[in-house]
């Protein structure tokens, strides 16, 4: 509470649109949160809350405690999404869609990786970010083969690598807005770049095959049970 006070007096504002929990708290109850977050939204301080790199099921967790008890509930979830990394397709993106949870997504580059500089041939320029920290976690021998296809694709947008796997990721209905970093101008230009750029169906389709992810149980076994009563299951 004394949290979200001081940022309205450096904000020289009086409420937050969005306020997020930028990551769980094990020790605090999730009731107890909430509460304070229900607090912050009828004194007007806050619009709407969201939470961050969280599990679906912590966060279904906490909206069913909030339809349980009349509390303010979550709108949004942070997370880290991009072509290099999808992870979030097995769970968490069926359950934004479910209960219609708007998705920010943060490193839609992947930490830089997709930026265009890193290749198999140079995996450590000289001066880039993730020479010095190697995060977020991503299988580097499927995003070279990622950036394999990429390149050809920005070839034929007169775009930039960046741009594309930016296009890629506004591409998917479930993505509501998606979190950017720059540090020039230019960098600044080529992320913007990315909104006007409209990847046709062929493009697509390769991008997403280059990046799919492994299949996992249990998507692999529900369609597999279901093959005669569902005619269309996502198989993660």
């Amino acid at each position: 509470m004394d949290a979200v006070e001081a940022s309205l007096k450096r904000l020289k504002t009086d409420y937050i649109d969005l306020y997020q929990i930028h990551a769980s708290d094990s020790v605090t109850p999730i009731e107890e949160t909430l509460r304070a977050l229900d607090t912050l939204v009828s004194q007007g301080k806050v619009r709407y809350i969201g939470c961050s790199n969280w599990y679906a099921w912590q966060i279904m967790k906490a909206i069913g405690i909030s339809d349980a008890k009349n509390l303010a509930k979550f709108d949004t979830l942070q997370a880290y999404y991009s072509i290099a990394g999808r992870d979030l397709e097995r769970e968490i993106v069926p359950f934004l869609q479910d209960q219609r949870t708007g998705l920010l997504v943060w490193s839609p580059l992947a930490g830089g990786l997709l930026s265009g500089k890193y290749s198999r041939e140079n995996q450590k320029p000289e001066d880039s970010r993730r020479s010095a920290f190697d995060f977020p976690i991503v299988d580097k021998e499927r995003t070279w083969r990622i950036l394999d296809v990429l390149r050809p694709i920005a070839q034929a947008h007169d775009s930039s690598v960046a741009t594309i796997a930016l296009a890629w990721v506004l591409a998917k209905p479930f993505v509501t807005s998606v979190i950017i970093g720059a540090k020039r101008v230019d960098q600044l230009q080529q992320n913007l770049a990315a909104v006007e750029i409209q990847l046709n169906d062929d493009e697509i389709r390769k991008l997403d095959e280059v990046s799919a992810l492994p299949p996992e149980y249990p998507g692999w076994m529900i369609p597999f049970q279901n093959v005669n009563r569902l005619a269309d299951v996502p198989r993660y």
